[in-house]
């Protein structure tokens, strides 16, 4: 007898308490039951859950499913009879070839391992910096406001050259734009000051073009517009990711002492130690992708027009991917996570991530030794269930002065 397939009736986004670096427990038991669940979307549409890494890399290795935004049902939201416009320009991320490819032949050069290599030593200072002004203010801190927060922050802005004096206006509203927890009123209010603050960096480069990523943009054929498009989501991209990866990635080392003390003493592991950082977090939740025929998939069909929802954190789980998928181990070498993506989408900032990520853990625990948390685990507050990328709202910490 065939047993059933999956279903999972509601889309699972809270952690279980206690256990923040954890993906949703039915996500966890979803997967148990295999790399691929039937879902029924808000409106009652039909889709899939894929839970599987595999699984989830055969999708976006496949032109067959679509990135494009009005193609993609939302998972927890319905969206039934709503007109969903197409990506704006420049939203290079929420759409497909050859669309798609035009803009990221022209980032890719922007993004290379050697340009990332040659803003190391900067990174360094900004983040010695952000520590001396840490041990200035002394403990108790709160390590997203003054560590994990804004070294992210200070490199995206010095990479798209945004103005230091307006960096601050920028976080304000960036950071009301992507918490999860903006009233709908103010939610408008904060993304149309995102949008006239990115066009005024804009027009400023026109204006005075200097040494960053939109100024070197100019000469392209990419339109003013196309060029907000851009500038927003490498904004928004390279400052919230970073920010909660430093955010839950220090509090899970400060949660497993012994692989903290690992990586103070052997810092020849601190790339393995990134890699397993961003597996176990796993700051994003779920991405979708929609089907533009019927495509065979894991013994299923898909039909076109279905779309699939991706749960990224739970294939960093998977077991049969990983050993011991639920154990943070710095020095793990079992393959890369899906952190960033996969296919013709992975995430361009991806070498930046890693050098800001490297640069600031192994600062931070070679600065700090004591550093422990200053308030226990369980009142740690974590960003809400509504924000699109996983994260702490606050981080209290101590150490021994």
């Amino acid at each position: 007898m065939v047993e059933p397939m999956h279903t999972v009736t509601e889309m699972p986004m809270a952690r279980r308490p206690g256990c923040p670096f954890d993906p949703p427990e039915e996500m966890l038991e979803a997967r148990r039951h295999g790399p691929m669940s039937r879902y029924t979307f808000p409106g009652g549409q039909p889709g899939w859950l894929i839970t599987g890494y595999d699984l989830i890399r055969t999708v976006l290795e496949d032109s067959r499913f679509s990135a494009r935004k009005d193609l993609l049902l939302h998972p927890t939201i319905d969206i039934t009879g709503m007109e969903i416009p197409p990506a704006a320009p420049g939203e290079f991320l929420l759409t497909d070839d050859p669309e798609h490819s035009r803009y990221r032949k022209l980032l890719a050069g922007k993004f290379t391992v050697r340009r990332m290599r040659m803003i190391t030593e900067r990174i360094e200072q900004i983040t010695a910096e952000q520590l001396d002004f840490m041990e200035k203010v002394g403990p108790p801190v709160d390590l997203v406001s003054v560590f994990a927060k804004p070294i992210p922050a200070i490199v995206i802005c010095e990479l798209l050259g945004v103005p230091y004096e307006d960096r601050a206006r920028f976080q304000e509203h960036i950071g009301l734009f992507l918490s999860g927890e903006t009233s709908d009123e103010d939610m408008i209010v904060a993304v149309t000051a995102v949008h006239e603050f990115v066009a005024e960096v804009v027009a400023a480069k026109r204006a005075n073009p200097g040494n960053d990523v939109l100024s070197d943009l100019l000469d392209t054929d990419l339109t003013d517009e196309e060029l907000r498009g851009i500038g927003l989501v490498l904004l928004s991209a390279g400052l919230d990711s970073a920010t909660n990866v430093l955010g839950l990635g220090t509090w899970a080392l400060l949660e497993n002492p012994e692989q903290a003390a690992a990586l103070r003493a052997d810092p020849e592991i601190a790339d393995s130690a990134v890699e397993e950082l961003l597996r176990y977090v796993s700051v994003g939740k779920t991405f979708m992708r929609t089907a533009l025929e019927d495509v065979e998939l894991g013994g299923q069909t898909v039909k076109a027009g279905t779309t699939v929802v991706l749960s990224y954190n739970t294939a960093n789980r998977d077991p049969e991917r990983f050993a011991d998928p639920h154990t943070l181990d710095l020095r793990r070498n079992d393959g890369s996570s899906l952190a960033f993506g996969h296919g013709v989408h992975m995430c361009l900032g991806s070498q930046l991530a890693r050098i800001e990520l490297r640069v600031a853990f192994t600062a931070l625990f070679k600065r700090f030794p004591t550093l422990r948390l200053a308030v226990p685990p369980d009142q740690v507050p974590l960003r809400p269930e509504t924000a699109d990328v996983h994260g702490v709202k606050t981080l209290m910490a101590t150490w021994d002065v």
